[in-house]
C-alpha cells in the first residue's frame, strides 16, 4: 500500500507539475473564499457586468451577454455561427439561441451563402450595427469608473499581473487537457 504522505503515490492530476513555479499563497487550513483571487475576479467581472447591462439597457437593445457577439461581428471576426461561438467561447447551441434573441430584436440576420447552401452567415442590420458601435463607449466608461483611483502606472501593472494570470491559467487548462487526453 503506498504512504499517503509520499507526494508521489498521489494521483498524477494531484501531483505538482514540476516545470511550474507554483506558489503556497493559499493553504486549505487557513482559507477564505472571499479573500481568494478567483472570487474576487469573478465578483469584479459580476459587477462590471451588471453595470454595462444597466448602461445599454433599452429594451430593444443587446442584454450583456449579447454585446460581445455583436461587436464582434461587427469587427468582423466571425461571419458563421460556428466562427462566433468559437470567437465568443461559447458551444454553437448556446450561440444559436443567442442569435435567436438577437434577430428577435432585429439586430441580426441570417443569411445563406450563394456559393455555398450549406453555410449560414450572420450579418448585423442597422440596428446592430449601431448597438455594436455604442459598444466601446459602454465598456470604456464602465471600466474607467471601477479603475477611479488608479494611476496610469498602477493600470498599466494591474494589466500586467492580469496577463500572467491568464497566461497561468491558460498553461494550467492546457496541462489538464493534455492529462485527459492521456487518460482517455
Amino acid at each position: 500500500m503506498p504512504d499517503a504522505t509520499d507526494p508521489a503515490a498521489a494521483p498524477a492530476a494531484l501531483q505538482p507539475d514540476p516545470s511550474s513555479q507554483a506558489a503556497d499563497f493559499y493553504r486549505p487550513e487557513s482559507y477564505n473564499a472571499e479573500e481568494s483571487v478567483g472570487h474576487m475576479m469573478r465578483r469584479i467581472t459580476t459587477m462590471l457586468a451588471q453595470s454595462v447591462a444597466n448602461r445599454m439597457s433599452e429594451p430593444s437593445g443587446p442584454t450583456f451577454p449579447q454585446w460581445a457577439p455583436l461587436y464582434k461581428l461587427h469587427l468582423g471576426h466571425a461571419t458563421t455561427v460556428a466562427e462566433l461561438a468559437r470567437e465568443c467561447q461559447l458551444d454553437t447551441g448556446a450561440m444559436t439561441r443567442l442569435l435567436d434573441r438577437l434577430e428577435a430584436k432585429d439586430l441580426c440576420r441570417r443569411v445563406r451563402s450563394l456559393s455555398d447552401r450549406r453555410v449560414v452567415n450572420i450579418e448585423l442590420t442597422e440596428e446592430g450595427r449601431e448597438a455594436a458601435r455604442q459598444v466601446p463607449h459602454v465598456l470604456c466608461g464602465v471600466q474607467n469608473e471601477i479603475l477611479a483611483g488608479f494611476s496610469r502606472e498602477e493600470w498599466l501593472q494591474l494589466k500586467g499581473y492580469l496577463r500572467r494570470l491568464l497566461d497561468n491559467a491558460q498553461a494550467l487548462a492546457a496541462r489538464g487537457e493534455k492529462n485527459d487526453s492521456v487518460s482517455s
